[in-house]
C-alpha cells in the first residue's frame, strides 16, 4: 500500500507591484484596488509555502530532498521576483494584473515541472502576502 507523504518548504522574497487597469478611469481603479492602485507603487514581504506530495524514496526516506526543492524555488522563483517590480521585471507577470491570486498561479506553472522532475508532485502553494491577507492555490486539484 502506498503511503503518500506532504513536504513543506517555505521560501521567502520582497517585490513591489501596483494593482492597476489601464481600460478603467484613475477613479475606478481607486475605487476597486484602494491603496494597492497607488501609481507610485507598493511593496510586500512575501512568503512562499511550497507543499509536495509523494512516496518516500525506500533509499532515502525523502519524497523529494528538501535541499533541492529549496535550489528549485529560490532559482525559478526567488531569484526572478526577489527585490522587483512584479509589473515591469518579472517576464510572466508583465501582461496581467499583478494580483497575488494571478501570482500563485504563475508560480505553480514555474514550479511543476521541475519539482515533477525532481521526483515530487506540486501538492499546494500559498502565498503569503501580508500577515493578514494569503492566497492557496491547489493546480485545479482542489480538496474542498
Amino acid at each position: 500500500m502506498s503511503k503518500t507523504v506532504y513536504i513543506i518548504r517555505k521560501e521567502h522574497f520582497n517585490a513591489a507591484h501596483k494593482l492597476w487597469r489601464n481600460d478603467w478611469s484613475d477613479e475606478k481603479n481607486e475605487e476597486i484596488f484602494g491603496k494597492c492602485a497607488n501609481k507610485n507603487w507598493h511593496g510586500h514581504n512575501f512568503n512562499l509555502i511550497v507543499t509536495v506530495k509523494g512516496t518516500p524514496n525506500p533509499d532515502t526516506g525523502f519524497v523529494i530532498n528538501l535541499k533541492d526543492l529549496s535550489k528549485i524555488i529560490k532559482t525559478e522563483v526567488v531569484d526572478i521576483f526577489d527585490h522587483k517590480n512584479l509589473n515591469l521585471d518579472v517576464d510572466c507577470m508583465k501582461d496581467i494584473l499583478a494580483s497575488t491570486e494571478n501570482m500563485v498561479i504563475k508560480i505553480w506553472e514555474i514550479l511543476e515541472q521541475p519539482i515533477l522532475n525532481a521526483g515530487g508532485i506540486l501538492a499546494k502553494i500559498r502565498l503569503e502576502e501580508t500577515e493578514n491577507n494569503f492566497v492557496e492555490y491547489f493546480g485545479g486539484n482542489e480538496p474542498y
